[in-house]
């Protein structure tokens, strides 16, 4: 029987919060075992390994991440200027949540329904922001490819640091948002 008020989110959510504190690459079945103050074997009542937790992480991360870009590009603070709020909300869900960040780049396997869900979410916001920039087709998908990789550049080197400048960073990536705005409207 499993262990009382353990299952398989409460895992999951601790997964979540010991990868923002140490690191997307240290997570173990026994770092989070001994946050709940249980035996490894314990966990795999509620989750079916390493490989499902990373999983599962990703999927909880992409659905949050997701909610963020949807709230911003849609959101009250969005005025008129959705993609900056996007690029925005996207940064500080990196800042905020680096380890669940990480877990965010895993790419849906075929029969990963869960992720693959979570994904589209984000991507049908990402396409609805570029599609009021006049993007549609498969510009708009080279366009949100561009937008991602320029956007995850920025916060993977920030979070590793990476710009040792003595320019401002938020000066760096409002310069970096303005000109991917531009070029997406040329």
């Amino acid at each position: 029987m499993p262990r009382a008020g353990l299952d398989p989110d409460r895992v999951v959510r601790a997964a979540a919060d010991l990868v923002d504190d140490v690191g997307h690459d240290q997570l173990t079945l026994a770092a989070v075992a001994a946050h709940f103050d249980v035996a490894v074997p314990s966990l795999y009542k509620h989750v079916g390994g390493i490989d499902d937790l990373h999983g599962r992480l990703a999927v909880l991360a992409v659905e949050e991440l997701g909610a963020r870009l949807a709230a911003a590009a849609g959101g009250p603070h969005a005025g008129d200027e959705p993609f900056r709020t996007l690029a925005r909300a996207y940064r500080a869900y990196a800042v905020e949540h680096p380890g669940r960040y990480a877990a965010t780049v895993r790419a849906p396997g075929p029969d990963d329904v869960a992720l693959r869900a979570a994904s589209d979410a984000v991507l049908s916001t990402v396409l609805a922001v570029l599609g009021d920039l006049g993007l549609t087709g498969d510009d708009a998908v080279d366009a949100a490819r561009a937008v991602r990789s320029a956007l995850h550049g920025f916060v993977t080197l920030e979070a590793a640091g990476g710009f040792g400048l003595p320019r401002d960073v938020d000066r760096s990536f409002t310069s970096l948002v303005d000109t991917l705005h531009r070029g997406l409207l040329a």
